[in-house]
């Protein structure tokens, strides 16, 4: 019995890490397995929803069961003890860096050296050499050690990629030459990649050339803008010292006007002051006289005196003295002059403002095609911090779905915690372009970084604030909400849909992308802060950023 399992060494070798089985499993396929080599390989096919033997290749549309064999189990058991081999504990999986690990290393994983596109697994040097022992008879085709496998296999007929289709524009197999690509225009994919290569540098190049172009007319444009700032501003410095220069010479003036009219008043005056100092000195000599002719005893004597004494003068001029002596009015009229001046200076600025944000240097036109709009193309990733607790996030945070499940995210100030609402990292500056394929019932919006995210207020809402714009997508039509307005949409959406910011034009546009992009809605407006793309799901709903 012990010669007869010895002879079939093979039955109880794991086809993945090349060891004697541990806790064998039987997949419905029927070939064995390391309970933990199988798990592994199905664990890197979760996201695929595909799951496959890694010998017969054979897939099942559901992850099968892992059961251990028990039976199995005892003869793995009893070749270990003819093998007088101790059974011990797998060891816990570790990895290092590398390029590309080994897909059969099942403790600390080794860089892999080759991979075989036969069987779909990249191996280490120890494991190359276990291959090759294993399959003297048989050649599999050996690369140098590549990620990503199944993506150079034919998904339908399960064999490598080796033919460029130019017709459908992709990589076939040999099989789909005889099927659905038959009589297709059809080269090799190593002619396929020169072709693509000489393409995309004929490309590559005329953009080289076009961008230089506009670099040389942006750099002359900037030239031109300078040299005539300058001109600019000489002229205004000459004319405003001219005006400067007016509104002295003015001053010199009134100042000239009030000193003259100053002296002319102040002169007249003087000449008055004399005469009345003359005339008090007369009255004054007369009273003094009088004073002593009023104590003589003789009365004849003193009325024939009094007639030359008792006479006054006439005086030699009347008049008042003004008693509200000043230039009142003339700082009146001098206080409106300054507030006509400011008044008219504010409506000419204003004027002379416009005229100057009026020049620009000239951008390129808005984009009208698809490969226009892919100039101004983002990269946007989905912000964990923000997501709602029903939001699940995939393929490396570009793709949302909300589950109803909770999902297990920290406590976070910025996250949405009534909305099922999600912002992204990354924000929008000057012009932007980026694609989303949508199912269910979505919001796909942009919005202000301020915007509210606890409770269930319209303040938290895309599209029911002023912090916020929104597009609803349903399978039975569209609106765009701003503000909390409703905006219908005359036009269905597709299941991709373009967003088209430009910051500082102040432009938002949302279109249907198919064979043609068409134009769904479109908002001009002031964006006072950096917009972030946001979404909102439905139940049942995802978003996949393209």
């Amino acid at each position: 019995m012990a010669e007869v399992m010895t002879s079939n060494q093979d039955l109880f070798t794991c086809p993945i890490c090349l060891d004697i089985l541990r806790d064998p499993v039987t997949i419905p396929c029927g070939h064995n397995y390391c309970m933990g080599c199988i798990k592994g390989c199905f664990d890197q096919e979760d996201q695929k929803g595909v799951y496959s033997c890694p010998q017969c290749r054979q897939s099942f549309n559901s992850r099968p069961v892992l059961n251990k064999n028990n039976v199995f189990a005892e003869l793995v058991e009893q070749f270990r003890k003819t093998r007088n081999q101790p059974l011990v504990p797998a060891p816990v999986e570790c990895y290092i860096a590398g390029d590309v690990d080994c897909d059969v290393c099942t403790g600390r994983k080794l860089k892999a050296v080759k991979s075989c596109l036969e069987c779909l697994v990249s191996y280490c040097e120890t494991h190359y050499k276990a291959h090759n022992e294993l399959n003297p008879g048989r050649k599999h085709k050996m690369v140098d050690a590549i990620g990503q496998l199944q993506e150079r296999i034919c998904t339908q007929h399960e064999k490598p990629l080796e033919v460029f289709c130019r017709t459908d524009q992709s990589c076939v197999c040999l099989f789909c030459l005889v099927d659905e690509h038959k009589g297709h225009d059809t080269v090799s994919a190593s002619e396929g990649k020169l072709e693509k290569q000489a393409e995309t540098q004929r490309s590559l190049h005329q953009r080289i050339q076009e961008s230089e172009r506009k670099l040389q007319e942006l750099r002359k444009a900037v030239e031109t803008l300078r040299s005539s700032a300058q001109t600019a501003v000489e002229d205004s410095k000459r004319v405003f010292t001219e005006i400067i220069r007016t509104i002295e010479r003015r001053h010199s003036e009134v100042t000239e006007l009030i000193r003259a009219q100053e002296k002319a008043q102040v002169s007249r005056a003087e000449g008055l002051l004399k005469q009345l100092e003359q005339e008090i000195a007369e009255l004054k000599r007369r009273e003094a006289e009088l004073e002593q002719l009023s104590h003589t005893e003789d009365h004849i004597h003193f009325l024939k005196t009094y007639q030359s004494v008792g006479d006054l003068p006439e005086s030699k001029d009347s008049f008042d003295v003004n008693q509200s002596l000043s230039f009142e009015n003339v700082n009146t009229s001098v206080s409106t002059l300054k507030g006509q001046l400011e008044d008219f200076c504010k409506e000419e600025f204003m004027k002379i403002s416009a005229a100057v944000t009026e020049v620009q240097v000239i951008l390129p036109s808005e984009p009208t095609t698809i490969e226009e709009f892919l100039q101004y193309s983002c990269h946007f990733t989905l912000d964990p911090n923000t997501a709602h607790r029903q939001f699940h996030l995939s393929e490396r945070n570009r793709r949302v779905e909300r589950r109803a499940q909770l999902q297990s995210y920290p406590d976070h100030p910025e996250r949405f915690d009534e909305w099922w609402q999600v912002l992204c990292s990354e924000g929008v500056y000057g012009r932007c372009y980026w694609e989303v394929e949508w199912s269910g019932v979505v919001y796909i919006a942009v919005s202000y970084k301020s915007i509210n995210r606890k409770g269930g207020g319209d303040e938290c809402k895309f599209g029911c604030n002023d912090q916020s714009w929104r597009l609803r997508l349903t399978s039975s039509g569209s609106s765009f909400w701003h503000n909390d307005k409703e905006s219908k949409l005359p036009l269905g959406a597709s299941s991709r849909i373009g967003v088209y910011v430009d910051h500082r034009a102040g432009t938002l546009a949302f279109y249907s992308i198919s064979d043609t992009m068409t134009l769904l809605h479109r908002v001009q407006t002031t964006f006072t802060h950096t917009l972030y793309p946001g979404f909102c799901l439905d139940k049942r709903s995802s978003v996949q950023l393209l």
